[in-house]
């Protein structure tokens, strides 16, 4: 069992700044989309800045980063840095998510007053 989802993660995709470590559990991508998905916060970030550091490194898919900034957008709705972070993350991976990138740039922009 992973004691963390960070260590989960880290099994399951690797990390490009740490050794895989060797812990004998079943490796199964949806077991460890069901801890995401039920994750608290600041488990979530954890993970993200543990294993992708720079947003643009690391091992972890695209749509497993995706998922995890929405979960925790949807958790801390009223956060400007982690809104910018989520749309930073989303304009560096891809066009297509452009509009959801600027739509939360703005929202951060809105709670910070401007």
């Amino acid at each position: 069992m992973h004691r963390t989802l960070t260590e989960h993660a880290r099994c399951l995709y690797g990390d490009e700044y740490q050794p895989t470590p060797e812990c004998g559990c079943e490796h199964q991508e949806r077991y460890f989309i069901e801890e995401l998905t039920f994750a608290e916060a600041e488990s979530i970030l954890a993970m993200l800045r543990e294993l992708c550091p720079h947003l643009v490194d690391g091992r972890l898919p695209v749509w497993v980063r995706n998922l995890a900034y929405r979960l925790v957008v949807l958790q801390r709705p009223d956060d400007p840095a982690l809104l910018r972070e989520a749309a930073q993350s989303l304009r560096l991976h891809g066009p297509d998510w452009d509009d959801i990138a600027a739509s939360l740039s703005r929202r951060a922009q809105k709670l910070d007053g401007g």
